[in-house]
């Protein structure tokens, strides 16, 4: 199951509750073995279209690639990843998650798959990343497919510098 190509967003949000929590595992390449019941509830697939399909199936086109780029870097070097997610339903809606992804490790230490652990968001956390991963998208947009992320990545950079905040602190203070 590959994500309809013909999948528009809609404005209809869906909000986690705020005791419980959307579980994965995915391989190293980013591909899902595992899903818990919320996650089915909230993505809106089947367990059986969730599973081997790439995490990016619920991306929201709305979510910087650069955002990705950073979890991605950090979960590779074995390092855990804490950020606010915009994800997209089968149906178009959306939801967010303040998602912890870190890597499951193999008898001998080595990172054989990653876990991640999503929770409901506060809403003042949201209101704070929305207008931030818009200029992210404006300037990846503007910057073309090739510089996308690194464009994406500078102006975070620049916000951050002005906050006088690391990314992992932004989102920490969040």
């Amino acid at each position: 199951m590959v994500k309809p190509r013909n999948l528009a967003p809609t404005d209809v949000e869906h909000i986690l509750p705020p005791d419980q929590y959307i579980l994965s595992t995915s391989d190293l390449s980013g591909r899902i073995t595992s899903v818990n019941p919320l996650f089915i509830e909230f993505a809106g697939y089947t367990e059986t279209e969730l599973l081997n399909q790439q995490h990016n199936i619920v991306r929201h086109p709305d979510m910087p690639r650069s955002v990705f780029s950073l979890c991605w870097d950090a979960i590779a070097d074995g390092e855990e990843f804490f950020g606010y997610i915009k994800n997209m339903r089968k149906d178009g809606g959306y939801y967010w998650v303040f998602a912890h992804i870190l890597p499951i490790r193999g008898e001998s230490g080595e990172v054989v798959g990653f876990r991640s652990v999503r929770r409901c968001p506060s809403r003042t956390a949201i209101e704070k990343i929305a207008p931030l991963y818009a200029e992210m998208r404006a300037a990846e947009g503007s910057a073309g497919a090739k510089d996308a992320i690194a464009a994406g990545l500078k102006g975070l950079g620049t916000h951050l510098a002005k906050l006088g905040l690391s990314y992992d602190r932004l989102v920490a203070k969040l």
